[in-house]
């Protein structure tokens, strides 16, 4: 569905008489939030504790704490444990990791793939270290 919606604004893009026209019909559906506003959105709806996340992601409260404040950014795989622990959605993944400039999760890479199978099945950032290190990858905690 969102591949759909991005095809459906990007069509909208290339028909636009203006980019003012375009900002005025379709700027509400435009992304505006930051990654830590994001990651507080999906806290919040997930109704666990930063400490609890913290636990649940192998990270340290101060550390977490600084990424929610949005003075760190978190490693791609800091930020993919955050998402493991936080059982994100795949299209909240990708976002996150798009938001921080890394790549999104590759289907055709074979870490990636694992992460991916991870993600979709809701494994935790434990089992997913097990399961990168059973295939030989990198693992995300280390």
């Amino acid at each position: 569905m969102a591949n759909a919606e991005n095809n459906s604004l990007l069509q909208a893009l290339r028909v636009a008489p203006s980019l003012e026209h375009f900002m005025t019909e379709h700027g509400a559906e435009l992304h505006t939030e930051s990654m830590s506003e994001l990651l507080e959105t999906l806290l919040e709806r997930r109704g666990i504790s930063k400490a609890a996340l913290a636990r649940r992601s192998a990270t340290s409260e101060v550390y977490l704490h600084q990424v929610f404040s949005g003075r760190r950014n978190p490693s791609r795989d800091r930020l993919l444990c955050l998402c493991l622990g936080l059982e994100c959605e795949l299209r909240h993944v990708q976002e996150l990791l798009r938001r921080c400039g890394y790549s999104m999760l590759y289907e055709r890479d074979r870490r990636d793939a694992v992460l991916l199978y991870c993600v979709l099945h809701k494994i935790s950032v434990f089992e997913a270290n097990e399961l990168l290190d059973k295939y030989g990858e990198a693992l995300l905690i280390r």
